[in-house]
């Protein structure tokens, strides 16, 4: 069983929105015990749950990149979020962040906030046969910049563990102008000083979720490492949500990763209306969009790349509705490992399908993390 990587799994979603015990085995979550929702409830299933940290062990899924997620709700702007104000995204996003830091106080997890902590950490689950009782390594980002309340209280978030900002989700946020909802615009408020600050820190850019026209200003005024946690093909998947060929030359030539996504609205080959994004179930019933159509993607980037050093796994891991929205082949995180049989059948080496499962990811992080 090959190691993998997770470039986008919005794990703390799930704990507070949905109110599911991540640390059960994937059998007990998805029995629905909690059915009767107190706080934030999104109408999602949990019998559709796709991980939990019992199964991410059994798929032998080392890391993810988990997210700190909350924006704010914005309906003259198209956006869709949880909140009214800076103050309550800030608020419910610091809940978050400790959600996470439970899970390591408690054994469940690792924070990764090092290049060292990335390399000793994939070691160990390198070297480590039984990954049952192992900790599952985090590293700390942020999808949608709303809870950042003032540019230089990122710094705050730095000090707290956090390595990766997207400035947008779905609408406009606080900085920006995102995805799937028509908002072409750029950035937006204080995003230059924000920028200015990220890059001050070491501070990852995650470019998922921004508009065509943001992302370019971003990679203007942005001189620090760049990732994609979870964006797709434009050219195989039409809608804006996709990142288009020109951008993903350009983010490759910053030296990002590309994390594609499990969602199937974003392997949809007929694309989508992202202003007016229906039931999936009435336009494509779900064996019809198969990890043929993701793996598509992963190798679309090697070949726009030229190489394997750029492409590798981002689901969206259950942010994205779960396995009702996943490919047909996925009943849990642990058939993420049959994306690398199927890049095997279609030749690419053994050395190629480590790539893109995980070292891209672990050599990445590496790289663009403080040393200690």
């Amino acid at each position: 069983m090959r190691l993998i990587i997770d470039g986008d799994y919005p794990m703390a979603h799930g704990a507070f929105y949905l109110d599911r015990d991540l640390t059960a085995p994937i059998e007990e979550v998805r029995l629905g015990k909690n059915s009767k929702r107190r706080g934030f409830s999104s109408g999602w299933d949990d019998s559709e749950t796709l991980a939990s940290i019992p199964e991410l062990r059994k798929g032998k899924i080392a890391a993810a990149l988990v997210k700190v997620s909350v924006c704010i709700y914005r309906p003259e702007l198209h956006s869709h979020g949880e909140c009214r104000n800076r103050d309550i995204a800030y608020s419910i996003a610091q809940g978050e962040l400790e959600y996470y830091r439970i899970l390591e106080a408690t054994g469940w997890s690792k924070i990764l906030t090092t290049s060292r902590d990335i390399n000793s950490h994939i070691k160990l689950w390198d070297e480590e046969e039984d990954s049952s009782e192992l900790p599952f390594g985090m590293i700390l980002g942020m999808e949608g910049a709303d809870a950042i309340h003032w540019p230089k209280q990122v710094y705050d978030w730095w000090d707290k563990g956090l390595r990766v900002i997207s400035l947008s989700h779905y609408g406009v946020s606080s900085y920006s102008h995102g995805t799937a909802t028509g908002t072409g615009g750029g950035l937006v408020g204080d995003a230059l000083e924000l920028l200015k600050e990220m890059d001050n820190l070491g501070m990852i850019l995650d470019v998922s979720h921004t508009s065509d026209k943001a992302v370019w200003e971003e990679l203007d005024n942005f001189e620090g490492p760049i990732l994609s946690s979870h964006h797709n093909c434009r050219s195989l998947a039409p809608g804006e949500r996709q990142i288009p060929d020109g951008l993903l030359r350009e983010i490759i030539s910053r030296g990002a990763v590309i994390g594609s996504s499990m969602d199937t609205w974003m392997l949809h080959p007929k694309g989508v209306d992202w202003n007016n994004i229906p039931n999936r179930r009435e336009v494509f019933p779900r064996e019809e969009i198969t990890l043929e159509h993701f793996v598509d993607h992963l190798d679309y980037v090697c070949q726009i790349a030229g190489n394997s050093l750029h492409a590798a796994i981002g689901g969206d891991t259950d942010g994205q509705g779960g396995r009702d929205g996943a490919p047909y082949e996925i009943d849990t995180v642990a058939d993420y490992q049959k994306v690398g049989d199927i890049l095997e059948k279609r030749g690419y080496k053994e050395a190629d399908i480590e790539n893109i499962l995980y070292l891209n990811w672990k050599r990445f992080f590496e790289k663009n993390l403080p040393k200690s």
